[in-house]
């Protein structure tokens, strides 16, 4: 406890002097423009501001992605306002006290304007004219495009990337954490090209100043150097001249190294590698080097050329490719070696038939066509078996057992792009994908129709499209909703998980709940399992809750209940219906959170007291409903239900619990994600908006809210 403290607090401490240095940093930028420097203190600033400079520029090529740097934009106003505050000190210096000498502006200013320009003031300004073009012209202008159309197409598929978000974190592929940490990134990534946007206008208009300062420099030194200092007109402009073109090349040098340094970040294609490995792995191709070697031979052998440079260049080339050929030629041998191997692993006999080909004890398994195999083949980085795993991280947490293994396995009987989702041996969902498309899914506000094949999708029945991968942007701009297909093929695969979750557990599966609930409640689990249920009473029990979805996660409360109902001669699926009242907050929880009111859609009076009616007058307490009636009731409840979905909002059936276990079987056959919860087992604590009623012969009326 004490050393975390102590790793807080240092923390803290480093945090604190950083923001201090930073804060003071800027402060002394402000007082330069307005207090005077002596020279060495101008030399000193001079340095660090070519320090910076090159710095940044390291950091840039180094970066994996964009956002890697993000602070460059911040970072980028602070070296320009830098620059900009040492060239107002050293106008001040040169203006003040140029007709002292070179050295009166001190010893970077004059290294720059003797040894860089060799002390001819017209070739500095040459120099420095032809610098300023290749910033301004050619870097700056370009990376202030690439900033601008970087950031309007960043910030126009940000609503499409979110809505991605929550179609994966709805089909169990992401975690809320994971979801939100890649909101995050949507949302940083956004800001950054922004502000990089509007940083790239810092570039161009330090670029512009440095024109203006040194152009003020040269008039103002001539000005004062023959009407102050009674200067001739030559030697003031040998004078001032020079210390001014020094003085601008000591400021433009690093500003062409910045402006680089944000061309870099923006251009920058988000990769695992640095730059350097980046290029140099796409450039390393025996097959462009060796025709580059042959044709700088030919032009060696040119007469007039520069042969034995020509030649040279040529013998590198030819050397650098014949080193990638070699290396080629090895990658190639390990690949045929890996599949001689796996060619030589002997195969089975045509005629024989093993036990395996006939069986599958898999609880749980997904059969792909071959054309979709590629989608779970690790050496292509096929991210299905990861999504997989993903979602039955996300149903075990829901429902609060461990979901069994998911087998995926090729099968040639099917279609190239057809799956089959198996629960034991009973098919459960089929359909088909395609691996090199992505399914669009329009939106409230899609008005333009996207070409591809027209489909349904098969989790929610939604009408969709599959596009061509390089139409996602075309189709996100227009409102879809992109969903890559082993998300689809996720999706709905977390559906049968749900639906068919009482079909995924078995004795074995409660027994180990017990087990991990005997570490911290042994006394609960002995005294009830198996003295008072049976083991499998308890399955049967746990199988009925999540028919409905009901979590089993509060194992323990399930057995307390269990132990206060016993002595009651009472069937399984009547021990299940008297415990909801007990468990059905945990499921309310999932549907809405506890801030929001949980959206209910009720029976009329008259049709409720019907409905209660046929019950009683039931041998079995069963519904036995007219044709015509149950259709009216189901149409009602599914128009209700699927309005509050297109509204973004999971809506509960509320009745009489007298009905409620009939009314939800009969209900389930037709509506998938309908909940059904009697009036006791809603929270007091739980605030309730009504959203639709239904009657005998009317359409559901209008919302209504309650406490």
């Amino acid at each position: 406890m004490i050393m975390t403290l102590q790793k807080f607090g240092m923390a803290g401490i480093s945090s604190t002097v950083s923001a201090l240095i930073l804060s003071t940093g800027i402060l002394a930028l402000v007082a330069m423009m307005v207090l005077p420097l002596p020279t060495f203190l101008l030399d000193t600033f001079f340095v660090s501001n070519i320090l910076l400079s090159i710095l940044v520029l390291m950091v840039a090529l180094h970066a994996y992605r964009p956002l890697d740097f993000s602070s460059f934009p911040s970072l980028l106003l602070i070296a320009t306002v830098l620059r900009l505050g040492l060239n107002v000190a050293s106008t001040r210096i040169i203006l003040g006290k140029g007709q002292e000498g070179p050295e009166a502006a001190g010893q970077v200013i004059n290294a720059f304007g003797q040894f860089v320009i060799a002390g001819n003031y017209a070739v500095g300004i040459f120099v420095f004219v032809i610098l300023v073009i290749i910033n301004l012209v050619v870097i700056t202008k370009g990376a202030g495009r690439v900033s601008e159309v970087s950031a309007r197409f960043t910030l126009d598929a940000m609503p499409g990337k979110q809505m991605a978000i929550d179609a994966d974190l709805n089909a169990g592929v992401l975690t809320n954490e994971e979801a939100r940490e890649r909101r995050a990134e949507i949302s940083r990534e956004a800001d950054f090209y922004g502000a990089m946007d509007g940083a790239s206008k810092f570039v161009k208009g330090d670029a512009v100043a440095g024109i203006l300062i040194l152009a003020i420099n040269i008039i103002g030194g001539l000005i004062i150097g023959v009407t102050q200092h009674n200067l001739g007109i030559g030697q003031a402009a040998e004078t001032y001249i020079l210390l001014s073109v020094g003085d601008g090349l000591v400021a433009q040098i690093p500003s062409l190294m910045l402006a680089i340094a944000t061309a870099i970040i923006v251009t920058r294609v988000s990769s695992t590698e640095n730059m350097a490995s980046h290029i140099g792995k796409q450039i390393s191709l025996s097959r462009a080097w060796l025709p580059v070697s042959a044709v700088l031979l030919l032009m060696g052998l040119v007469p007039g050329m520069p042969n034995a440079l020509f030649i040279f260049a040529a013998a590198i080339s030819g050397t650098a490719g014949f080193m990638m050929r070699r290396k080629e030629k090895t990658i190639q041998t390990e690949v045929d070696e890996a599949e001689k191997i796996e060619d030589e692993i002997p195969e089975k006999k045509p005629d024989q038939i093993d036990l395996t080909d006939i069986t599958d004890n898999s609880a749980l398994s997904v059969q792909l066509g071959y054309g979709l195999i590629e989608m779970v083949d690790e050496d292509t980085g096929g991210p299905l078996i990861n999504r997989i795993t993903s979602i039955r991280k996300q149903v075990s947490k829901a429902l609060g057992f461990v979901m069994p293994a998911v087998r995926v396995r090729d099968d040639m009987s099917l279609g190239a792009n057809e799956y089959r989702i198996r629960v034991g041996q009973t098919i459960v969902g089929e359909n088909i994908i395609y691996p090199n498309r992505k399914m669009a899914i329009p939106g409230d506000e899609t008005k333009i129709k996207m070409s591809g094949i027209e489909v349904k999708d098969p989790s929610f029945n939604m009408d969709a499209v599959w596009v061509e991968r390089h139409k996602e942007s075309e189709a996100e701009s227009n409102g879809y909703v992109v969903v890559e297909p082993e998300s689809v093929l996720a999706t709905h695969l977390s559906q049968i998980m749900y639906k068919f979750a009482a079909d995924l557990i078995g004795q074995d599966d409660v027994q180990k709940l017990l087990d991990n609930l005997s570490q911290s409640s042994p006394s609960l689990v002995e005294s009830v399992v198996p003295k008072l249920i049976p083991l499998h009473t308890l399955t049967g029990i746990i199988c009925e809750l999540l028919r409905e979805r009901v979590p089993i996660s509060d194992l323990r409360r399930i057995l307390e209940t269990l132990a206060n109902m016993s002595g009651k001669s009472l069937s399984v699926t009547e021990i299940a219906e008297a415990m909801r009242p007990n468990l059905a907050s945990l499921l309310i929880q999932q549907i809405a959170p506890l801030n929001q009111a949980l959206p209910v859609i009720t029976l009329s009076s008259d049709l409720e007291h019907m409905l209660i009616s046929m019950s009683n007058q039931s041998a079995d307490n069963s519904l036995l409903l007219d044709t015509n009636l149950a259709q009216r009731l189901i149409k009602s409840i599914s128009q209700a239900s699927e309005k509050s979905l297109a509204d973004g909002r999971q809506s509960v059936l509320i009745v009489a619990p007298q009905i409620r276990r009939q009314l939800s079987t009969l209900l389930r056959q037709h509506i998938d994600d309908l909940f059904v919860f009697g009036f006791t087992e809603l929270p007091d604590n739980r605030k309730i908006n009504v959203i639709a009623t239904i009657s005998n012969d009317n359409d559901p009326q209008t919302e209504a809210e309650h406490q």
